[in-house]
């Protein structure tokens, strides 16, 4: 039906006959003669309307409204000079319509623009979703999703070059302990029993070692029935990669290079590698946090022993019951953030209470060197104590410096939280700038309050530094609990985009590691038995990451929300708008499943009498 597509079409091609075909993205009647720009997924064109080529013509192209799918033969002709659109690739040439036909009417009302031309920020996204299949005719949307196929393009071509081979996992396999909720599935030919949804093929990659594979890849589907956030979904994509006979400065290394070869293919940035690498102790101390953002300052100063004995009860009962006392500078903060803003009910304390601390202490250093503050901080600092403070937080006349006093936990995490919040407020983040940071030497477990237990930080499969748990399996059990796991996470501008580890080899480590986290043998067996025997019968060394691709995508296009990155996504409801899902289904088809929902609606009858 047609001979070229709209947006590759230029000025060496002025005399060519061609057939378009496209959406209508605007119409513009100009004294007697249309304009139509034309649009398809490659672009957008201006087709003149002349009454001259006749009166059929003309009127069919009065009548059309936006969204109107056409075929237009004509000529293409240069622009009149004054008509050059110099923001559009085809901005010099137009094509003189010779033929339109109509090849479908929009008969509806559109619930939003599509066009190029406006500005689809104040559109809901709620409605956006609703009505994907418009989205996605948009420029932005195309550009993502053109985006996201040129990465996984230029994955593919990276890892085939080093011997990686593809291979699918199955989707419907076995619930297994550890890590989010599973999405479950009844089966209708095993009476009674369930298949899981991946939450990833961690196991299946695994088992693909043993099998002899030694280099794999795959573009997976998986799905996790988690609370969702921006750049969370139910189901959501990622690069999952495994190697045998690779140590973990072999796996790094070669990630390293994927990732700069889908930065210099796709977005023509050449990053500089090797990547900086923080042991999880040391991001933990500086940032608060395992995904730290490095592109500005701010970072955490621990102040403990300074202030201790300071005779400000906040900061010494903190210490003395096991805590710490931390704080940020924040630069020129005296005069971006006032009292009102870090005291009870402003947006600062709020952000800080949000974490589960009391609130914030604060300083301000003025020009003299001398510091100003609320309460009795200041009448309870000796001078040394004052001069130390201000040399360890490299201050500055004119900043501020804020506290967080308490456990460890709620500090890193408060301080985190305010440096990312004031980092942001008061732009400190530079553009365009692509920080890099591994984070390694993981602990292998963290203790969980609720179940008073302790759980795999990653995963149970990742292995353990030897140096940490050494060759006496008799030692192992003492010796699991804290030791650091061979393990290494990727973050970009403070989003963990990858995760990987070297992988359990050995099954009597396996079966330890199991019991640590409190599964009895006969649990382990019923769970984990394949794996255990796999790797009883000739397991290699073995290990990998899994990138989300999902949020590689929305960094690269320099979207705040994965969901503008995927073609269909969920709603932080875990819904569909646009097709309704999930729904309920027939009562037959339940009963084929031997499955009834107890799910009983809220009674509504309070709120209509209201």
């Amino acid at each position: 039906m047609r001979s070229n597509s709209c947006g590759e079409l230029r000025t060496s091609d002025i005399g060519v006959n061609v057939d378009l075909c496209g959406w209508v993205d605007r119409r513009r009647d100009h004294g007697g003669v249309i304009f139509i720009d034309l649009r398809d997924r490659t672009g957008t064109v201006q087709i003149t309307v002349d009454p001259e080529q006749g009166q059929a013509l003309f009127k069919t192209a009065e009548n059309l409204r936006n969204e109107t799918v056409l075929h237009i033969s004509g000529k293409i002709r240069n622009r009149p000079e004054e008509a050059i659109n110099p923001k559009l690739p085809t901005g010099e040439i137009e094509i003189l319509a010779n033929k339109v036909n109509v090849l479908n009417p929009v008969t509806k009302n559109l619930p939003f623009s599509v066009s190029i031309h406006d500005n689809d920020e104040f559109t809901k996204e709620e409605i956006r979703l609703r009505h994907r299949y418009l989205d996605l005719r948009r420029d932005r949307m195309t550009r993502n999703l053109i985006l996201r196929h040129n990465t996984v393009k230029a994955i593919r071509r990276f890892l085939e070059t080093r011997n990686f081979i593809e291979v699918e996992t199955p989707l419907l396999t076995k619930s297994t302990p550890e890590g989010a909720r599973d999405y479950l599935v009844p089966s209708r030919v095993c009476e009674g029993e369930w298949f899981a949804l991946p939450q990833s093929p961690q196991l299946f990659k695994q088992l693909l070692m043993i099998g002899g594979l030694e280099r794999y890849y795959q573009i997976a589907r998986c799905f996790r029935d988690e609370d969702l956030r921006s750049d969370r979904q139910p189901e959501f994509t990622q690069l999952d990669i495994e190697m045998s006979f690779a140590s973990q400065e072999e796996i790094i290394q070669l990630n390293e290079e994927l990732i700069t070869s889908i930065w210099k293919e796709v977005k023509g940035v050449e990053l500089s590698a090797p990547f900086t690498r923080i042991t999880w102790e040391q991001s933990m101390s500086r940032f608060g946090t395992d995904r730290p953002d490095t592109r500005y300052g701010m970072e955490l100063v621990d102040t403990s022993e300074i202030l201790k004995s300071s005779g400000f009860k906040v900061f010494s009962n903190a210490v003395s019951s096991g805590g710490c006392v931390k704080c940020i500078t924040v630069p020129e903060g005296n005069t971006n953030i006032s009292n009102v803003r870090i005291k009870p009910g402003g947006d600062i304390f709020n952000e800080a209470q949000k974490c589960g601390a009391g609130g914030l202490a604060f300083i301000r250093v003025r020009d003299n060197g001398e510091i100003d503050t609320i309460g009795a901080i200041k009448d309870n600092l000796k001078t040394d104590d004052k001069d130390e403070l201000l040399k360890q937080t490299n201050s500055s006349p004119g900043d501020l410096i804020l506290f967080g006093a308490g456990p460890v936990e709620i500090v890193n995490k408060t301080l985190d939280r305010i440096r990312q919040f004031v980092a942001k407020e008061l732009k400190l983040i530079p553009s365009n700038q692509w920080n890099f940071i591994w984070v390694t030497d993981f602990p292998m477990f963290e203790y969980n309050s609720d179940e008073k237990r302790l759980e795999a930080l990653h995963h149970p499969f990742c292995a353990p530094n030897h140096e940490d748990i050494g060759t006496d399996q008799k030692s192992w059990q003492e010796k699991l609990p804290t030791a650091n796991g061979q393990a290494y996470d990727l973050v970009l501008n403070g989003l963990e985009i990858g995760g990987g580890s070297l992988r359990i080899h050995d099954a009597e480590l396996q079966q330890e590691v199991f019991q640590t986290i409190g599964l009895s043998k006969n649990q382990t067996q019923e769970q984990f038995g394949f794996l255990l025997d796999a790797l009883s019968m000739g397991a290699p060394p073995h290990g990998g990451i899994a990138f989300g691709l999902d949020r590689i995508v929305m960094l690269l296009s320099g979207e705040e929300s994965i969901r503008d990155t995927i073609a269909f996504p969920k709603t932080q409801q875990a819904r569909c708008l646009m097709v309704q899902a999930p729904a309920d289904v027939a009562t037959e088809q339940l009963k084929d499943l031997h499955v009834a929902s107890t799910w009983i609606a809220p009674n509504t009858k309070d709120d209509d009498q209201s």
